[in-house]
């Protein structure tokens, strides 16, 4: 058996960990910079080159794509695909998770709690995006920010008021969120893979920062999750589409709230917080998937 992990770097700790446990699972694993494929089509026939070899042996991916090379990384995710080769997570899951809007828009059409959101253009008025999001404070988003640069907690209508007109100003799209006080900057991160929640995490941020990016200065701790934080972590996935998620969720008075669902969680907070081998859990799941579509394709389905 041998699998890829499409990965930019082979020293980052999560790529490293999944090719440890392929390794010990006694595959053949190996470490695809997807910036350096390239993709050859024709009528019914998908090719990828990877550095001069074309790649033919290759039973199963786990893609590792950073936000900023969705678009390149999902696409060879999506030729994977045309080839029959599995992949862990699908490219259109991929690309629905790394749009914000898309993403919110989803979980919403099922039934996923979340705290209110405003998508506004910049000729919208102020006020009304404001008041549409419970007004203040507010949380504002830049759609295309990540590991928390471009959010902003505008605590007071002035303020809100000065920092949209900047992003609109910059012409930058952005989200308008409600800002969950109760949370007090916590959040907790679930781990779903298969279908199963297998560690979570509650993520404080530093001190005077209401984000609690670990990325940024925060902390994390083994937390158990309730019933409901479970269930909604699970949904969240599922409406998703994704083998792999990290979904990110708020406490509040109402109940957990998604924030975020990840398509390429890093595996080193979760770890190092739950002592659990979250890396052997995934390829757990790659193997069942693997068996499950052996049998399928025995039997012609």
């Amino acid at each position: 058996m041998n699998i890829a992990i499409l990965s930019r770097n082979e020293h980052l700790y999560s790529t490293k960990r999944l090719v440890e446990a392929a390794l010990d699972r006694g595959w053949g694993c190996r470490v695809i910079d997807f910036l350096k494929c390239s993709t050859t089509t024709e009528k019914n026939r998908h090719i990828i080159h990877y550095e001069g070899e074309e790649l033919t042996d290759i039973s199963a991916v786990i893609p590792r794509v950073g936000a900023s090379r969705t678009f390149y990384g999902s696409a060879i995710v999506r030729h994977f695909e045309m080839m029959g080769v599995l992949t862990l997570n699908k490219s259109l899951a991929l690309t629905r998770s790394r749009d914000k809007l898309r993403s919110l828009q989803i979980l919403s059409k099922h039934g996923v709690d979340m705290p209110k959101t405003v998508f506004a253009s910049n000729l919208s008025n102020v006020d009304d995006v404001i008041n549409m999001a419970g007004g203040t404070p507010i949380v504002i988003k830049i759609l295309e920010g990540t590991q928390g640069v471009g959010v902003v907690l505008a605590e007071t209508k002035k303020a809100a008021t000065s920092v949209l007109d900047a992003f609109y100003g910059m012409q930058v799209n952005i989200l308008v969120q409600e800002y969950i006080e109760e949370a007090n900057g916590e959040d907790i991160r679930a781990f779903v893979v298969g279908g199963d929640v297998i560690g979570s995490m509650k993520r404080s941020g530093s001190e005077g920062d209401f984000r609690s990016n670990l990325h940024r200065g925060g902390s994390a701790k083994s937390v158990k999750l309730s019933r409901a934080e479970k269930s909604l972590a699970i949904n969240a996935t599922k409406a998703m589409g994704l083998d792999i998620a990290g979904v990110d969720m708020l406490r509040s008075k109402r109940g957990p709230l998604v924030m975020e669902v990840n398509s390429s969680p890093g595996l080193e907070g979760i770890e190092k917080a739950t002592g659990l081998d979250i890396a052997k859990k995934i390829i757990d799941q790659l193997d069942l998937c693997i068996n499950q579509k052996q049998k399928k394709d025995k039997i012609g389905v």
